[in-house]
């Protein structure tokens, strides 16, 4: 499993550091329920298909959302706006890029446009029945966390 993990903090750490200029530090990954309810505010969703399939979400509240916005805009934001969508989903569509990079070596994937969902409470439904999805959380700045919830099944 650690094979599959790597790849997706490596990554996370390296687009944090060299896109947004900030340190994240990965926290304990751990296997979220498929029922779950999200406790963010936004999520940003990346399909995979190929010889994987699935799909990564980088989800957060809306606070964090909107200060890695004003960091990457270098404009300041109040609310959840376009520019807030399209900054989260810029960052999952980098990550996903990466990982897809790191990755096809050992399996060719093809990945989708990001789409975002808002609103607090939100709910993913995840394709399969037999996926698992796992959720590692990232701690940014003093107390924000978002989490990379990563599910992909490998297509025999």
């Amino acid at each position: 499993m650690e094979q599959y993990i790597k790849p997706f903090v490596d990554v996370c750490l390296s687009v944090f550091k060299d896109f947004i200029n900030i340190e994240i530090s990965a926290k304990t990954p751990y296997f979220l329920e498929k029922d779950s309810i999200a406790d963010n505010d936004i999520s940003a969703v990346i399909g995979l298909t190929g010889e994987a399939r699935g799909a990564v979400i980088v989800s957060m509240q809306q606070n964090l959302a909107i200060k890695l916005t004003d960091m990457l805009t270098g404009a300041p934001h109040t609310k959840m706006d376009d520019d807030v969508a399209d900054a989260i989903g810029e960052i999952v569509n980098i990550i996903a890029g990466n990982v897809k990079q790191k990755l096809e070596e050992s399996m060719r994937m093809i990945i989708s446009l990001p789409t975002i969902i808002q609103g607090g409470g939100h709910a993913v439904k995840w394709p399969g029945n037999q996926t698992r999805i796992l959720c590692i959380p990232f701690k940014v700045f003093e107390d924000d966390i978002f989490t990379l919830l990563v599910a992909i099944e490998i297509v025999q």
